[in-house]
């Protein structure tokens, strides 16, 4: 596969990610925008009714993080990922990037190890509804060191297995 057709497949599948996310906010498909457009058109059209939500259901979680995950551009994948935080809590979102880490694909890893930086956040309660009216919100929902420690376990061995493979990722 050259590299062109890796990045036209992982520019389908964040289509597909976010256009899951649109549908689930009841936002149309935005068939008027060019395909090579409509991914961050939806991201973008999704990323304020999503963190005006004081809670998602729990169907929003796994469209959430694919598309945090799939999402190319290490600057907005954060458009998913901060929602996921507020609504979920840190530490889920942490525990589905690392299962991402520890078993997807080489494209699933890269797009994991772009959303984990976002998922580093700080959440602030002016900044959703999903803090209680006195600020404050349930702490188990962001307690992840082990979680944290865990990544930087997996870290570790994949990049000594890059390295005793001579840099290449496993796919």
């Amino acid at each position: 596969m050259t590299e062109g057709d890796r990045h036209e497949a992982s520019t389908r599948s964040f289509l597909a990610c976010a256009a899951e996310v649109a549908r689930l906010l009841d936002l149309g498909a935005a068939a008027d925008v060019p395909e090579d457009r409509r991914a961050r058109h939806l991201a973008h059209a999704a990323r304020r009714p999503l963190l005006e939500r004081a809670s998602l259901p729990e169907e929003f979680f796994g469209p959430l993080m694919a598309a945090a995950v799939y999402d190319p551009d290490p600057s907005h994948c954060r458009w998913f990922v901060e929602p996921a935080l507020y609504a979920f809590g840190r530490r889920r979102v942490l525990t589905a990037l690392l299962g991402y880490l520890r078993t997807g694909t080489a494209a699933e890893r890269a797009g994991a190890r772009r959303a984990w930086y976002c998922a580093h956040l700080p959440l602030r309660a002016e900044r959703s509804p999903a803090y209680a009216p006195s600020g404050r919100r349930d702490a188990a929902l962001d307690e992840a060191d082990d979680v944290v420690n865990q990544w930087l376990e997996s870290s570790r061995l994949q990049q000594l297995d890059r390295s005793a493979s001579g840099g290449q990722d496993h796919v």
